[in-house]
This record gives C-alpha cells, sequence and structure tokens, in this order.
C-alpha cells in the first residue's frame, strides 16, 4: 500500500525553497498557541482519566458492578468517537479557536457537575455529555497548531502539544490521593473550576492561524465546506484508510491500559489506591512525554532526508513496544511490567507526536481536523469495545493479564502493519 498526498508537501526539500520564513510575530504566535494549548491539553485528559483511579470510592459511594463501571469509560469513549468526525468538520467550516473555546467551557462544567451527581445513571449522563464536549478538541487544536507550523517544526509542535496530555493524564493519579484525604468528588469540583477559568484566559491569548500559514490558501483562498465533498476527498486516500486500520489497532491497546491498568496494578502487585493510580499513569506519562519530545525532534531532522520518516519513527517504536508490553502482563516483578509499560508509553509518545503530521502528508490540509475526528472514531470505537470487553472478563473472574496480552499483539500488529506500508511503498516508488 501506498501513502499518496492529496496536496504534496515536499518532506525532503528544505522550508525556505517552498515557503518564505515566517515573521519573528508570527512565529511567536505559533509558539503561543502550542504553549496556550498545551495546558487545555493537560485538562482535556486530567479531568477523563481521574475517574479511572477512583473505582474503589466510587462504587461505594454508587454501587455499580464491574461492567457498569467500565461502561462508564465505554460510554465516553464512544460518544467521544462519534462526535469527534463532526468537531473535526466544526473546526474545519468555522472557526478552530471556537470549537476550541466551547469544548473547554463545556467539558469543565460538566467535571464539576459530577462531583454532584448521586446515582449511576447520573454519573453515566455526565460522561456522556463529557464525550460529546471533549471530542471537539483534539481534532481542533492539532489542525491549528499544523496550520502555524509547517516544515521542520510541525513534530516537534505537535509533540510539545501532547505532552500536556500525557501531563494531565499523570495527575489524573492525583485524583486517588484527593479521595484518601477529601472523598473522590473533591477533585472533580477543584479542577472543573480551573477550567472554567482557564477557558477564559484562553478567549484572549489564542487565534486562528493567519491565512499566509495556510497551505492551501494560495491555490484555494475560499475552503468548501460541504461535509460530503470532505469526506469524499478523505476517502479516496489509500493512505488514510490503512492509518484508520492502525487507529483500531493502536485504540484497542491504549485505551484499555487506560482504563483497566490501574486496578490490575492494585490487585496483581496488592498496591494501596493511590499508589496504583500514580503507578498506572505516572510511568507510562513521563515515558510518553520524553517520547512525544523525542519522537517528534527526531522525525522533524530525519524528515530532511527521508520523505517518510515521519512514520517509520513510530512503526519502530510499537515493534519494541508490543513484546514489552507483553511482559508487563506476565510477569510477577513490579519492575519489570513498569519498565515495559515505560517501553510502551515512549512509542506511544514517538506515534502521537507523528500522526497528525502524517495525515497532513496524506491529504488536504482544509480537511485536517475533519480526517483527524474520523481516526480518533475509528480509535476510540475499538478502545470502548475492549475497556468493556475487560469489564465483563473480570466479572467472570478472567485475569485481566489475558486482556493486555491482547493489548501487546495489537501493538506489534500496529508496527508490523506500518513498517510493511513503508516496504511496499519503497518497491512502488
Amino acid at each position: 500500500m501506498e501513502f499518496k498526498t492529496a496536496r504534496p508537501e515536499n518532506p525532503v526539500m528544505p522550508p525556505s525553497k517552498t515557503q518564505s520564513p515566517p515573521s519573528p510575530t508570527l512565529r511567536n504566535q505559533a509558539w503561543l498557541a502550542v504553549g496556550v494549548l498545551w495546558f487545555v491539553a493537560l485538562l482535556n485528559y486530567l479531568d477523563r482519566m481521574m475517574i479511572t483511579t477512583l473505582r474503589d470510592p466510587i462504587k461505594q459511594s454508587i454501587p455499580m458492578t464491574d461492567a457498569q463501571f467500565g461502561l462508564l469509560t465505554a460510554v465516553f469513549l464512544w460518544i467521544y468517537g462519534a462526535v469527534s468526525p463532526l468537531g473535526g468538520f466544526l473546526a474545519d467550516r468555522f472557526s478552530r479557536r471556537w470549537v476550541i473555546l466551547w469544548s473547554l467551557g463545556v467539558w469543565s462544567f460538566i467535571t464539576w457537575l459530577t462531583s454532584r451527581v448521586q446515582t449511576f445513571e447520573e454519573l453515566l449522563a455526565t460522561r456522556a455529555v463529557m464525550g460529546i464536549s471533549e471530542a471537539c478538541y483534539i481534532p481542533a487544536a492539532l489542525a491549528l497548531i499544523s496550520d502555524y507550523h509547517r516544515g521542520p517544526t510541525r513534530s516537534l509542535a505537535t509533540g510539545l502539544h501532547m505532552s500536556g496530555i500525557y501531563t494531565g493524564a499523570a495527575l489524573g493519579g492525583v485524583g486517588g490521593f484527593m479521595a484518601d484525604l477529601y472523598g473522590w468528588r473533591f477533585g472533580f469540583a477543584i479542577f472543573g473550576a480551573v477550567g472554567i477559568g482557564y477557558a477564559i484566559v484562553v478567549s484572549f491569548l489564542l487565534r486562528d492561524a493567519p491565512p499566509q500559514r495556510l497551505e492551501h490558501s494560495a491555490l484555494h483562498p475560499s475552503p468548501p465546506f460541504r461535509l460530503a465533498s470532505m469526506l469524499q476527498a478523505l476517502f479516496r486516500v489509500p493512505g488514510f484508510w490503512l492509518l484508520m486500520a492502525v487507529n483500531v489497532l493502536f485504540g484497542m491497546a491504549n485505551w484499555t491500559l487506560n482504563a483497566w491498568l490501574p486496578t490490575y496494578l492494585r490487585e496483581h502487585f496488592h498496591l494501596s489506591l493511590g499508589a496504583a493510580g500514580m503507578s498506572a499513569t505516572a510511568y507510562i506519562q513521563v515515558a510518553s512525554f520524553l517520547g512525544v519530545l523525542a519522537g517528534g525532534a527526531w522525525a522533524d531532522r530525519w524528515s530532511q532526508t527521508r520523505p517518510h520518516a515521519r512514520s517509520l519513527v513510530p512503526a519502530l517504536g510499537f515493534c519494541i513496544a508490543g513484546p514489552f508490553l507483553y511482559l508487563s502482563a506476565v510477569t510477577d516483578l513490579l519492575p519489570a511490567a513498569l519498565l515495559g509499560l515505560c517501553v510502551y508509553g515512549l512509542s506511544r509518545g514517538a506515534f502521537d507526536a507523528n500522526h497528525m503530521p502524517v495525515l497532513r502528508q496524506l491529504i488536504d490540509g482544509r480537511y485536517s481536523a475533519t480526517g483527524y475526528g474520523i481516526l480518533n472514531f475509528a480509535s476510540c470505537s475499538a478502545g470502548g469495545v475492549m475497556i468493556y470487553l475487560g469489564g465483563l472478563l473480570k466479572d467472570a473472574n478472567v485475569d485481566l493479564a489475558n486482556v493486555f496480552q491482547i493489548a501487546a499483539a495489537a501493538l506489534l500488529a500496529v508496527g508490523l502493519l506500518l513498517r510493511l506500508s513503508l516496504s511496499s511503498r519503497a518497491q512502488n516508488s
């Protein structure tokens, strides 16, 4: 299978030969956008992941089965995935900035509202609405960053933004410690209020990229807004189908770990609630933080001489991470399990830094938010199925280690799929 671009961006040719360098003011605006969105990304994942570390106190307060607890995250993911293409379309059709502001304000209010729920049905409803609001953020934010950053800074800028996501996911473990001191509702109330306040700050600092930073501006000053035209343009690119398959397999592994790893570590290695929550988040997220920066910088540099470097970097990472994640699922030694999780984190970071840049190499940049939303749908739908399956298997007294072994196989398949596609492209070139 060969990746084909709708409007090629020649990654081998130095940027100075294809475009004039941005002015200092525009360059500052580009990095300011990354900095402002970094904290939004932190809140995005902190708010959504905090619930996974609070299983025991939530179940004590609101009776539910493990399958129902798994359903809380599964429903969030299914709705999040289903709405992501629409959120991306709105960002492409209207304003990336306004979509980001709306998303941040609504999910922050819902986070605060979660601290007030009393029944399982109310908690499920808040997760569903949070899925709708958060679905609009990532496609719009990554598309905005890619609008600002072209050529040799795109993967690094994307990686810096994604490091905010890892920081937020790591801080999700703080919810366990807050629950020990103040109850599980406290963290939702605090971080919801912080998000509402920060939305006001973002409204003053964040702007859409000026027309001169849009790759299509010279040839297409007025982008088409019909959803049917966007979908036709996306799905006629063979490489987009490959990215969908990659996202399905990656979603199976990634979301299974996000939802069930704290429970697995607590039960398998007899850790406390706080220690299990921090171990499940901190090690992976710190490694992902390093991986997203290193993977982004490496891909940007390597892409100057190797056109497909942004695909090759995550391909190599996942081929290594699959066996190491399997080690985490079968070992009885906590240090060995944590080592496997760290290797997985490094490879996930390299993938996240290059995901949108690879997509922008394949498709028309006008449709990048919509395209990313569709990929998000594929990933989250598969992840939601795996999360709910994990809850069903746990209710049936099946060890979660078996679920993580499936996740490890999915990661290895992602690496091999990306690597085989590169070999096919080399033969066809």
